[in-house]
């Protein structure tokens, strides 16, 4: 824009002086007291004066055979249909520079005086029809460089499975008695990078970038400015269309995400969560550079060209993330909702960046409100979660007492939480501080505990306060469940499988670090207090029947043929029914089956020595070795009996 300051046309300067001089001579001779000296200057400078405007009248014919020159170029372009610029450099530059004639042309006509006659305003009509006939050819031209020279976008790490086969089974909290239901897998976090660098690549061939240059500049110094930048962000914006289409981001309306099977929609999630991140990083980071390539002399042109062509496609992805925050919080998507709001904050210093000050203040303004809401379904969903666990009911009890999918589900759920650890201490950390009446209602009771044993609240991060809220429900929920064993011992078998899962998932996990020892030590001590009631509960009973009374007479063998008999009728009846039990980990049923060989196998050993030669052996059924054996198959999930007293 500098040039035109400088090109300052010398015709009209002139003439204006012109005009002022023969203004003043004739002032000066109107005066009768002039000299004959003065009044000889006077008539040579009036003739000198004449002469020159003369000249004047001779730049005007000059102008207009030039003119006419220039329209002849400009008008056999018109005639020949073909692409100016792939004709060659040659062709391209005398266009150029005829283009630019008829500019300077103007600006002359424009100078050579004050008030123009008629033949000059038609020279000056003519002259800027043709400018815009050449200018509507540079628009043209323009466009069709821009087209012709884009460079194929080919984002690195396209590999990415979305096939629907590869998607988990995140079944929602209410098929948890399902069997067929992997728990253990249902959460594996998609690996998103989180590492790639901004890097620019060459969205149109940089050889054609002098060119495209040179049309913009000529554009804008012939005020066809508008035009110019019409025509840039209708081909960007098609390039741009045409990378959401290679990265498969499709045009979806909120209508068309909610209505979306949540497999479909899973796959889709995160497709966009690996798309956004290519998109902002590497695609819009070039699109800038090519707007500043081309029009860096002119700003603030360049941003604004920049926002308008990149604007549609930017809201298309972002009003995908919309819809997904306002869609259903169902404990499921709590995973690909972190993921998003993750890549959204990872990339806000970009989005701030490409969208700068007021031109971009728009589209910045709709992505930070976009991130407000993914943040709220995060916290939303979480809730949710909490309350699917508060409200899950069954109608049978679990069948051998071994650890519910529900605790499996719970325990999972949270381990898999923890790979987002900073994200959910910072939006649980601001949505307690803005509602402290979200915080969940059996909080209080759960944190009570910890401070009896000495742990203060306040050392407590939002997220393991809400943990800790987590599994206070979810032992609730065992509790409520173990009610429906009729068997006292089940019961106890039953809580103590679960609580036992509950504190191993905790301490061979990342969870440990977020529940704390205290924690740790206090399930432990839970289970096994479950593991010695369960003793109790079913050898009690049993056990005073191998105690001696002090009688070993022979009046006392009816007696101890009698408590022979019901021992074994007892232990027969155990291993019927807890054989049909199970406890799935290997180190806790061997210790229970350890400490119940103390106890009642010892006693049993003890007891038969004792008062083996007061009876026969036919009243002998089982040797301890015998019941040794037996109770091998306690636990194991499979119901048998003893009809023999030699099993093998």
């Amino acid at each position: 824009m500098g040039d035109i300051d400088k090109i300052v046309p010398e015709m009209r300067e002139e003439e204006n002086l012109i005009a002022a001089a023969e203004h003043l001579v004739r002032a000066l001779g109107s005066n009768k007291n002039l000299t004959s000296n003065m009044k000889r200057v006077l008539a040579d400078l009036g003739s000198q004066l004449s002469t020159m405007a003369t000249i004047s009248d001779e730049g005007v014919s000059e102008i207009e055979e030039q003119l006419n020159i220039v329209q002849e170029k400009i008008l056999s372009r018109e005639a020949d249909q073909s692409m100016i610029w792939d004709l060659g450099p040659d062709e391209a530059s005398e266009y150029l520079n005829a283009a630019d004639e008829a500019r300077k042309l103007i600006e002359r006509l424009d100078g050579l005086c004050l008030e123009k006659n008629g033949h000059e305003k038609e020279l000056l009509r003519k002259a800027h029809d043709v400018l815009q006939m050449a200018m509507n050819r540079l628009e043209e031209e323009f466009r069709h460089i821009l087209v012709q020279n884009r460079q194929p976008f080919e984002p690195e790490h396209m590999s990415f499975r979305s096939s629907e086969e590869d998607i988990m089974d995140e079944s929602s909290i209410i098929s948890y008695g399902d069997d067929s239901i992997s728990i253990d897998d249902s959460f594996q976090r998609d690996s998103v990078s989180r590492t790639s660098e901004e890097f620019i690549v060459h969205l149109v061939r940089a050889d054609v970038i002098p060119d495209l240059r040179c049309i913009a500049n000529l554009m804008f110094l012939s005020n066809y400015d508008h035009e110019c930048c019409q025509a840039y962000v209708m081909a960007r914006k098609d390039a741009l269309d045409e990378c959401l289409f290679i990265l498969e981001m499709e045009k979806l309306s909120i209508e068309d995400v909610l209505k979306m099977e949540w497999g479909h929609l899973n796959s889709k999630i995160k497709r966009w969560v690996w798309a956004l991140k290519i998109f902002v990083r590497s695609y819009l980071a070039s699109e800038k550079f090519l707007s500043e390539q081309i029009f860096g002399e002119f700003e603030p042109v360049n941003v604004s060209c920049f926002v308008e062509a990149s604007k549609a496609s930017m809201l298309q992805l972002l009003n995908f993330g919309e819809a997904v925050s306002i869609g259903p919080h169902k404990p499921e998507k709590l995973f690909c909702i972190l993921d998003m709001y993750e890549v959204l904050a990872d990339l806000l210093s970009d989005i701030d960046a490409l969208y700068a000050d007021k031109i971009g203040s728009s589209v910045r303004i709709e992505y930070y409100e976009v991130l407000r809401r993914v943040g709220d379904s995060v916290r939303g969903t979480f809730m949710e979660f909490e309350n699917a666990i508060a409200s899950y009911t069954a109608s049978n009890p679990f069948a051998g007492g071994g650890v519910l999918h529900l605790t499996k589900y719970v325990m999972n759920y949270l381990r898999t939480l923890t790979d987002y650890t900073e994200t959910l201490n910072l939006l649980l950390r601001n949505h307690d501080k803005e509602d402290p009446s979200s915080a969940p209602a059996n909080m209080n009771s759960a944190m009570e505990e910890e401070s009896l044993s000495g742990s203060l609240t306040s050392n407590f991060s939002p997220m393991a306060i809400r943990y800790r809220s987590v599994t206070s429900i979810l032992e609730s929920k065992l509790h409520e469940k173990s009610k429906m064993y009729k068997d006292v011992s089940l019961q106890h078998i039953f809580l103590m499988n679960n609580i036992h899962y509950m504190a191993q998932k905790v301490k061979n996990s990342e969870l440990r670090l977020i529940f704390g020892d205290n924690w740790i030590r206090k399930h432990n001590w839970k289970f096994q207090q479950h593991a010695m009631d369960y003793e109790r509960a079913t050898w009690s009973s049993i056990l005073p029947l191998l105690k001696d009374d002090g009688n070993s007479g022979s009046s006392s063998v009816s007696k101890l043929k009698e408590r022979f008999k019901n021992f074994y009728l007892a232990f027969e009846e155990v291993y019927k029914t807890q054989s049909a039990w199970v406890i799935p980990n290997v180190h806790l049923r061997e210790d229970l089956r350890i400490s119940i060989s103390l106890k009642v196998i010892q006693a049993y050993r003890t007891f038969e020595s004792r008062h083996k030669n007061h009876i026969s052996d036919k009243h002998i059924k089982y040797s301890a070795d015998d019941l040794q054996s037996y109770l091998l198959d306690l636990f194991e999930g499979s119901s048998k009996s003893l009809h023999n007293p030699h099993r093998r």
